[in-house]
């Protein structure tokens, strides 16, 4: 599945689970209703700040995994 269609079914699942319509979704986040019906659609262009207003509203967390980011957390434990 393309990326920009799997956040795009991410989103509409958990819009739809949180019984939100498109416009409500979109005044809860402070941005363009059109916005989500674009990123629903799989528009390729969206700017990360908006990304992230409509992923806090949903409570979706982006988690960034990489060998290199195992490695910085596992310098921060053992400073701990």
């Amino acid at each position: 599945m393309e990326q920009n269609q799997e956040w795009a079914q991410i989103i509409r699942m958990h819009r739809k689970a949180a019984k939100l319509s498109r416009v409500q979704l979109a005044e809860l986040a402070g941005i363009g209703k059109t916005v989500i019906y674009d990123i629903e659609k799989g528009k390729e262009s969206v700017q990360l700040d908006t990304l992230k207003k409509i992923l806090k509203v949903l409570n979706i967390r982006i988690v960034l995994k990489s060998p290199l980011m195992d490695y910085l957390q596992n310098s921060e434990n053992e400073k701990s």
